[in-house]
């Protein structure tokens, strides 16, 4: 055997061992991304409450993994012909895969709100520390068109 044959014969074997650790790895990749994708999500349910005094309440579910700080549902309300935003409580979120029911209660100014179409932003977010500091890392969003019930 020839020192020129027996470095060809190493070099195939390298690209052979090179292709199917690569064919190996691309067959396992999809099974592995499937089963440990993150799913987290925050919903908005269709109806909201406004009372006469001005509070509102506004419900819908999440579902979160795990985060280094405290995370919370946030949610927003606007209502035409307003252009203005108003912040609807907040509240703290388990993340621990599952699914969840949340409900934030706000006052606003009475008759800032009426029963009625309107739209509501709702925001799973995490607080994560940083260097000292924490700042938000959003695990999910959601704005949807609910109606307002009195309430």
């Amino acid at each position: 055997m020839s020192l020129r044959s027996s470095s060809l014969r190493t070099a195939l074997g390298a690209v052979a061992g090179a292709a199917l650790l690569l064919l190996g790895s691309a067959a396992a990749a999809p099974a592995a991304t499937a089963s440990t994708a993150p799913y987290e999500v925050v919903t908005v349910d269709s109806v909201g409450r406004v009372a006469a005094d001005g509070t509102v309440t506004l419900t819908g579910t999440y579902r979160c993994l795990a985060a280094a700080g405290p995370v919370f549902v946030s949610s927003s309300l606007h209502q035409s012909p307003s252009t203005v935003r108003y912040g609807i409580g907040g509240t703290r979120a388990v993340c621990d895969g599952l699914l969840h029911r949340w409900e934030n209660t706000g006052t606003v100014p009475a008759d800032t709100f009426t029963p009625g179409a309107a739209d509501v932003e709702a925001t799973l977010m995490e607080l994560r520390p940083a260097g000292g500091l924490p700042l938000p890392a959003f695990h999910a969003v959601q704005r949807h068109d609910i109606t307002l019930v009195d309430g």
